[in-house]
């Protein structure tokens, strides 16, 4: 079932769900196991994020370099295919410009078109380790509205319901809100059926997010993403990783755990339910939980939330 239709029967909110490829080594087995407490919950979805290949250069015998394509995670497609087969559910493989040309974004298409895949997500993607600036490869898409023109042509736009990301606190490359809000409408006016926002910690900051998006004309499911925190290291790690904020009341909370690891894990956990529990009293359509592989604290914040 498409993403457009449930949102569009409207009903109960929802979570759904985020994970990443596991590193290879890892098995099928051991990644169900990872997933399957969180089935309790019956989401809706599962989005599978993808990440571009990475090279390596390794010294010849003649003391000159070869470049070596190197391949760390198993394949979104795999585990989108895993997942169905074991739990029966939707999943939402991530599609990003980078490290792909046209050609092969819709050879992937078809791919998933036969694996009976009818939703995706649509990203440009980050920049490869020492590029200031995303640069597409040649024959490619350089921003996710043109990806989602793309996948939107794709059999005429009756295979795929596509979701793009939002930013509450606005994309780190972009000069200013409006400018990043009129970049999230270029997406959706290309095709796109609904938005999920990158995580944040101040629900105050979503909500003006989404006023700002609907006093600019867009209209599609705005989703709100969370992420609780687990460890101190994190009210340093994530602003620096997805130039977000955590609220000064939270970071002192973490800071105040110290070296007790599980008071700081529950602290982000009581938070991310709060969080949680207000925006479903605001009324939104769903909740999107990136796991990060990790299902121990969604599977309680979801137990007290939903």
């Amino acid at each position: 079932m498409k993403i457009s239709d449930i949102l569009a029967e409207g009903g109960k909110p929802f979570p759904s769900l985020e994970i990443v490829p596991p590193l290879k080594g890892m098995t099928k087995e051991e990644l169900m196991d990872s997933i399957r407490p969180l089935m309790e919950f019956s989401p809706k979805y599962i989005n599978v994020t993808c990440h571009r290949d990475e090279y390596e250069y390794r010294e010849k015998a003649d003391g000159t370099f070869s470049r070596h394509l190197v391949r760390r995670r198993v394949s979104e497609t795999a585990v989108c295919g895993a997942i169905m087969s074991e739990f029966g559910i939707e999943t939402v493989p991530h599609i990003i410009c980078g490290g792909a040309n046209a050609d092969e974004i819709e050879s992937l298409l078809h791919d998933l078109r036969f694996m009976g895949i009818s939703n995706v997500m649509a990203l440009r993607g980050d920049s490869i380790i020492g590029e200031k600036r995303f640069t597409p490869v040649q024959g490619g898409y350089r921003y996710a509205g043109e990806l989602v023109a793309a996948i939107r042509r794709f059999e005429n736009g009756k295979i795929f319901s596509i979701g793009v990301g939002g930013y509450p606190e606005k994309h780190f490359e972009a000069p200013n809100m409006e400018t990043d809000i009129a970049n999230l409408k270029k997406k959706v006016d290309a095709g796109a059926d609904y938005i999920i926002t990158q995580m944040f910690f101040d629900n105050k900051v979503f909500y003006d997010f989404v006023e700002r998006c609907r006093a600019a004309g867009i209209t599609v499911p705005i989703i709100p993403g969370l992420k609780p925190l687990s460890t101190v290291t994190q009210i340093n790690m994530l602003p620096e990783s997805f130039s977000l904020d955590i609220p000064m009341e939270l970071t002192k909370a973490m800071l105040d755990a110290g070296d007790d690891k599980e008071k700081a894990y529950r602290t982000g956990t009581e938070w991310c339910i709060m969080q949680c529990k207000d925006l479903l009293e605001h009324g939104v359509p769903a909740v999107h939980f990136y796991t990060m592989g990790k299902s121990r604290n969604i599977v309680e914040i979801l137990r007290a939330a939903f």
